[in-house]
């Protein structure tokens, strides 16, 4: 794939990370309070629902089980560990613990994937853990041991999750849509019986909940989770990975223009070295060929004149 290709890929896929980055917005602003799993749940179930219904497609043989490990690691587990952590740690802390995440992909993807292990990448998990930490990091953070335990096993979660759907690729005749189906579902479906266990119903929807909750069904589901794993089938893990990092950035922003929260210097000198470690992590296009030396008139003239004069009756 060429850099112009790989670029765009990269970028398009990073849309999915910045949208997540927007949940923390949508949530506090337009959903009822205090229904984080209601909110997971009504954003993977309908939506994988959707998709099911319009492809009609439906695991076969080992891609049941499959469907399952992908849709309980990539959705349903993730967004459980996910807000647990939420409940006990401060943003800050919990994005800067959720930032481990490709450090996990680069041992994963070096035992299941052959994956080589390269200074730049070790480098570029440093540059960007260090990033997240100046920019959402807040002196009054807090640990807390439920929520970093949450938070390390969300980051696993979702690192194994990229690294499998890496492994096993897509079924053959699968499309796109499908395959995000499959595992929205899935995902769903094992956040159901938790939130309904955990949350209580709110007693009534406003408009702006209904808006909200067709925003992250939509837009910070369906939509999302397409573009992320059409860049999971062309993109190595690893860079993938990275490009999650665009969520606590897209949250900072939309933070400072919508909620108003301070953006300090420290914060920008955060955000430059998250993008640039994500820059660092992507890979570089093959350069093309070059093309095969054309050879001299003279010589091509030269080697007419030898074969006429080997080739008896030639004239």
């Amino acid at each position: 794939m060429s850099g112009q290709r790989l670029a765009t890929t990269s970028a398009i896929t990073a849309l999915a990370p910045a949208v997540w980055g927007s949940t923390y917005l949508v949530t506090t602003e337009f959903l009822p309070p205090d229904r984080p799993l209601l909110a997971s749940t009504l954003r993977a179930l309908p939506a994988g629902l959707i998709l099911l219904a319009a492809t009609r497609v439906l695991p076969k043989g080992v891609w049941w089980w499959r469907a399952i490990v992908l849709g309980v690691l990539n959705i349903g587990a993730f967004f459980y560990f996910l807000f647990l952590a939420a409940y006990h740690l401060p943003g800050g802390v919990a994005a800067l613990v959720m930032s481990v995440q490709p450090m996990i992909v680069l041992l994963l993807g070096a035992v299941l994937l052959g994956d080589r292990v390269r200074p730049v990448h070790v480098a570029s998990c440093v540059i960007a853990a260090g990033g997240v930490a100046l920019l959402v990091l807040q002196p009054q953070a807090g640990l807390d041991g439920i929520g970093v335990t949450a938070g390390l096993l969300g980051a696993l979660s979702m690192a194994a999750g990229i690294v499998l759907t890496k492994r096993w690729g897509r079924p053959e005749g699968v499309t796109l849509l499908t395959f995000t189906g499959w595992q929205l579902a899935v995902g769903g479906l094992a956040l159901l019986p938790v939130t309904l266990a955990s949350e209580p119903l709110p007693d009534r929807l406003t408009w702006e909940n209904i808006g909200g909750f067709a925003y992250l069904c939509i837009i910070g589901a369906l939509i999302a989770y397409v573009l992320w794993f059409r860049g999971l089938s062309r993109l190595p893990a690893l860079a993938a990975s990275f490009l999650s990092f665009a969520s606590p950035l897209c949250a900072t922003v939309l933070g400072y223009l919508f909620l108003d929260q301070s953006l300090r210097p420290l914060q920008l000198v955060g955000a430059a070295a998250v993008v640039g470690a994500v820059v660092l992590a992507q890979p570089r296009g093959r350069k093309p060929a070059p093309p095969p030396a054309t050879e001299p008139a003279v010589s091509r003239v030269a080697d007419d004149a030898r074969v006429r004069d080997a080739v008896p009756g030639r004239p």
